[in-house]
């Protein structure tokens, strides 16, 4: 069955990208809802500042390995299942996160949240590969992240009135709310992954799937790429609410500061990387997201060893940042998904447990390590995009020689 064919079978070019980006959102509202309430939870429940970071990190080391199951069984049983499930799941733990009345019960409930996220964003990122081109499929991917962008400006703000309106337990009954909504709208989506494409879900083949990923240099390499890049912003992310009550001396109500700024990057940058992602070479486009990248960075070196903190020198680099992560994430995750065309969904899960380990450890360890100075956080995130960029020129040149080699 063709592109074109799953493509009109699942309704409009528009209502699936509109269905993958709400999945999409599930994650960055789950992280970026609940920081305006780390005082009041931290009070409530007797948990210090590390305690809820881990309550971050739980979710987030819960969703990336979650996401090794998700993805094939969506390669077995289909996208719209899976998200069915998964969202049925993060209902469940929804509910449990707003009646917690212990920290265990808390982290307990958090960690199950991200196994339920992670299903849709999987099986969603699935979808948008399977009903395009490569192409088609990077420009899709585009209008996903400017759709989904908007998620990391609202969630604080939305959390910051929730806190302040009903307390901190409402914010879990709108994330309820939010993926009772996500359930109704996938009912209406038809699958995209047609019965002759399905694969095992017998353990020995997912396994099988699995060490050919983790054997395969190149794919490892974007990956991991793609989530050191992506950890440079989310220290600051993680981090939130030492940026702004620590190094800000900013309010429950100021999170959207820092956060309206860096979407604002990542939508303009999502909109212009769409634009350009036919007829731009794939590379080409990569590079131009790192210039930016370091272009953010160097600035920043330079605003925070000479200049005392402030929302324009703190925050204002980070739009630059957006701007350029923006250019790479669509690129970079379809080339990934394309090293193993036959079973995107596995391939999706181990870039999906990639990716959220990689932000586990930012929020686990990297942000309580870093928290004391606005420098030690520049400085980090100067080493998290050194590390990705080398690892993108690993990927390329094993490109450049297989290219060679097929020719040769």
């Amino acid at each position: 069955m063709t592109p074109e064919t799953l493509l009109t079978k699942s309704g409009t070019h528009t209502q699936l990208t509109i269905v993958a980006a709400l999945l999409a959102m599930l994650g960055p509202f789950s992280i970026d809802t609940y920081l305006p309430s780390f005082p009041a939870i931290g009070q409530e429940l007797a948990m210090s500042r590390t305690a809820l970071s881990h309550s971050l990190s739980v979710y987030l080391a819960a969703f990336g390995i979650s996401t090794l199951f998700w993805g094939p069984m969506s390669d077995r049983y289909g996208r719209r299942l899976v998200i069915l499930i998964s969202l049925s799941t993060y209902v469940l733990a929804s509910v449990g996160c707003a009646f917690a009345d212990s920290s265990v019960d808390f982290l307990t409930y958090r960690s199950l949240q991200g196994l339920g996220a992670s299903g849709g964003f999987i099986a969603g990122r699935a979808m948008i590969r399977d009903a395009h081109t490569a192409a088609y499929a990077q420009k899709a991917m585009s209008h996903v992240m400017l759709l989904f962008s908007v998620a990391p400006a609202l969630a604080p703000i939305i959390g910051g009135w929730l806190q302040d309106l009903s307390g901190w337990r409402s914010i879990f009954w709108f994330l309820c709310a939010y993926a009772a909504v996500l359930i109704w709208l996938t009912v209406q989506t038809r699958e995209t992954l047609s019965v002759s494409a399905r694969r095992s879900f017998h353990p020995a083949y997912v396994g099988r799937i699995y060490l050919r990923t983790l054997s395969h240099v190149r794919f490892n390499a974007l990956s991991l790429s793609l989530s050191f890049s992506f950890g440079g912003l989310f220290l600051y992310i993680a981090g939130a609410p030492t940026v702004i009550y620590d190094f800000l001396n900013l309010g429950t109500r100021d999170f959207a500061l820092l956060f309206v700024p860096m979407v604002a990057g990542l939508m303009a940058g999502a909109y212009l990387s769409s634009t350009i992602a036919v007829s731009w070479n794939t590379q080409r486009i990569i590079l131009l997201g790192f210039s930016l990248l370091s272009l953010s960075v160097f600035i920043n070196l330079l605003l925070v060893f000479n200049f005392p903190s402030s929302p324009i020198t703190v925050i204002g680099p980070l739009v630059i940042y957006t701007f350029g992560l923006a250019f790479i994430m669509p690129a970079i995750t379809v080339l990934a998904l394309d090293c193993f065309p036959e079973n995107r969904g596995s391939a999706a899960s181990m870039q999906g447990f990639i990716q959220m380990s990689t932000n586990a450890l930012v929020a686990s360890v990297a942000v309580p390590v870093l928290h004391h100075h606005i420098q030690h956080f520049v400085s980090g995130q100067l080493v998290l995009l050194v590390i990705s960029f080398a690892l993108w020129i690993v990927a390329y040149r094993i490109n450049l020689k297989t290219v060679g080699d097929k020719y040769a």
